[in-house]
């Protein structure tokens, strides 16, 4: 079950929800394991067409977790200024809810490719040479967004 947003005046227009999920060097990737407990997890991702993609070791916790529920939710913020003065703080923030699932192999490389162009654009044929020899120890995920809501306080 989805909750509208309670503060609509915080509510950020597509565009602005849209550049902090292209600028955010990283998120939070929640997941639940069979143990029911929560685990939430800073990775690196691309937004790309709709959903969030990121990667991963062959095995660990958050895998664990997502082979037994793959329902997931992540969370991007920017922007943050705390502003001591007026007991508040300015920031921007995207709430993701999905599921995740595995990106197949003919997938991969092309995945790998929009880390390349956001991270590191600059070493775009060493990056590819880097992808040809680490990819095979690592995975690649692809969350589809179920539901998404991006506030912010200016």
């Amino acid at each position: 079950m989805y909750r509208e947003m309670r503060r609509k005046d915080k509510l950020l227009s597509e565009e602005e929800m849209l550049q902090v999920l292209n600028i955010a060097p990283y998120g939070v990737l929640s997941t639940i394991g069979e143990d029911g407990i929560p685990y939430g997890v800073p990775i690196s991702f691309v937004y790309k067409d709709d959903k969030i993609y990121f990667h991963s070791a062959i095995e660990g916790h958050k895998l664990d977790n997502i082979k037994v529920n793959n329902h997931v939710s992540f969370c991007v913020v920017t922007d943050v200024e705390t502003i001591p003065d007026k007991f508040t703080t300015k920031f921007r923030s995207v709430i993701i809810f999905g599921t995740v699932e595995e990106v197949n192999e003919d997938r991969k490389k092309e995945t790998f490719k929009l880390f390349l162009e956001k991270f590191s654009s600059g070493f775009m044929v060493s990056g590819m040479e880097y992808i040809k020899n680490a990819g095979k120890g690592a995975r690649i995920f692809r969350v589809e967004i179920d539901h998404i809501t991006a506030k912010g306080k200016k």
